[in-house]
């Protein structure tokens, strides 16, 4: 018997004439874990957002067709109502944050469902232990990098033990190994589970059932083999990795650094002694485990933090994509937004904007694209001032599988830049880099 079902919904957001779901049916059971795949913007968080009662209430727009979670219909019962029995995991963990003290936000939706004060506080911390973040039980939120911001998040919504999970992207941050015992650990729980992907190589071996979305439209939903033959057959590049980089030299040096230390405070240092360089034309990926240092040593690289020791060296001018773009938004139209670095060319932004896929949302506000349209965004922002230095981060978060072929090819474009790739996908970095460097956790690079 079905937990959750959702029987032809359709529904656009305010404002909107295009429909982010048209006439989609599908049943969720207690024990299964279903992967939604989908291009950027084909309506994957709105059909989460849907059972999790967002959908309408919080989020507005027309909606028809019915819901139905645990007996209860969405339309009669909001997000308050559904809480004991579903808990989402947001694709911006960032947005979801409420407390500055890391225990004390997996405690808050556990004291919010109402749950007994003596039990709340070992039930957190279990929570965590279950992700291993327990470490990170007395942090500050903001001290956290983007993967374990990520791991806190899921712990919350683990902490209210639901009957239906929802996760939208729960591995876009998060390295490999962290990545498989997350989605090994949300199928041991043996609940219902409904997740969007972007990196589906994981998900896909751990899944029952595969829905796949496009423009709002349900073409797919089977099991998993049955998934895995279409996939192949309709959209390859959700199933075959790409193929790995040729690699090339790098030129004359455009980033150098030296020896370098940095601390957010006294006690806390993040990178120490770490060296790197980047040569015009080449293109370097930088991997490494969640919390060793990554963003840190990207943003020294692109001027947007003084090292505590050692030397920092950049020839011409840098640009930086950071984690989560859609904090940065500054202006109320797509094309504005890229304009900003290039003196106000709109005719010059509209252009980057097509370059990205972006043709047509040029009058749309930035807040209203989805994650991954955002990120192809910001990426035309930071590729329209055409920088002699790069410095991408996380830049496939939220980006489908074949936007990610075009990303590789378009960054292998260009041979009179240096460009610097932080990123948890292995798989888009053999794609695109000439050299991986990877950070491991005691923050010394390790060359590959």
């Amino acid at each position: 018997m079905a937990l959750a079902s959702a029987e032809r919904l359709s529904f656009s957001y305010p404002g909107s004439t295009k429909l982010a779901l048209r006439d989609v049916s599908a049943c969720l059971a207690p024990g299964q874990v279903t992967l939604v795949l989908g291009p950027s913007g084909s309506g994957k968080s709105t059909l989460l957002r849907a059972f999790a009662g967002l959908v309408p209430h919080f989020h507005g727009g027309r909606f028809s067709g019915k819901v139905e979670v645990g007996g209860l219909d969405t339309r009669r019962h909001g997000p308050a109502q559904l809480a004991g029995t579903v808990a989402t995991l947001f694709q911006d963990p960032e947005d979801q944050v409420v407390f500055t003290r890391v225990l004390n936000e997996v405690a808050f939706g556990l004291e919010n469902v109402g749950t007994p004060p003596a039990e709340i506080e070992p039930r957190a911390l279990a929570a965590l232990a279950e992700v291993g973040a327990e470490h990170l039980a007395g942090r500050p939120v903001y001290e956290l990098s983007g993967g374990e911001l990520q791991r806190v998040c899921l712990a919350a919504t683990l902490a209210l033990e639901p009957r239906l999970l929802l996760l939208d992207e729960p591995t876009s941050q998060l390295d490999p190994e962290t990545a498989h015992s997350v989605l090994e650990l949300t199928r041991e729980r043996g609940i219902a589970v409904l997740m969007t992907e972007q990196r589906p190589a994981l998900p896909l071996e751990l899944c029952d059932r595969v829905l796949f979305l496009d423009q709002g439209r349900l073409l797919f939903d089977g099991a998993r083999d049955d998934a895995l033959e279409w996939l192949a057959g309709n959209h390859p590049a959700f199933v075959s990795g790409p193929k790995p980089a040729e690699p090339r030299q790098g030129g004359e040096p455009v980033c150098r650094v030296d020896n370098v230390s940095f601390a957010y405070s006294d006690s806390l240092f993040v990178l120490q002694g770490a060296s790197l360089e980047l040569g015009r034309g080449e293109l370097v990926g930088l991997t490494g485990p969640n919390g060793c240092g990554k963003t840190t040593l990207a943003k020294l690289a692109a001027g947007l933090l003084e090292p505590g020791s050692g030397i920092v060296e950049r020839h011409g001018r840098a640009t930086y994509l950071s984690q989560d773009p859609g904090r940065y938004v500054l202006r109320e139209r797509a094309d504005e937004e890229v304009a900003v670095g290039i003196g106000g060319d709109l005719p010059t932004a509209r252009r980057a904007l097509a370059r990205f896929g972006l043709a047509g949302c040029e009058d749309r506000h930035p807040r209203d694209l989805s994650s991954g349209e955002r990120e192809r965004l910001a990426l035309a922002a930071v590729l329209a001032p055409e920088p002699d230095l790069l410095v991408l981060d996380e830049p496939t978060r939220g980006v489908d599988p074949e936007r990610k072929l075009e990303l590789a090819a378009l960054l292998r474009e260009a041979a009179d830049r240096a460009t610097l790739v932080v990123t948890h996908d292995l798989a888009f970095a053999r794609a695109v880099a000439d050299r991986t460097v990877s950070l491991a956790a005691k923050r010394e690079l390790v060359y590959a």
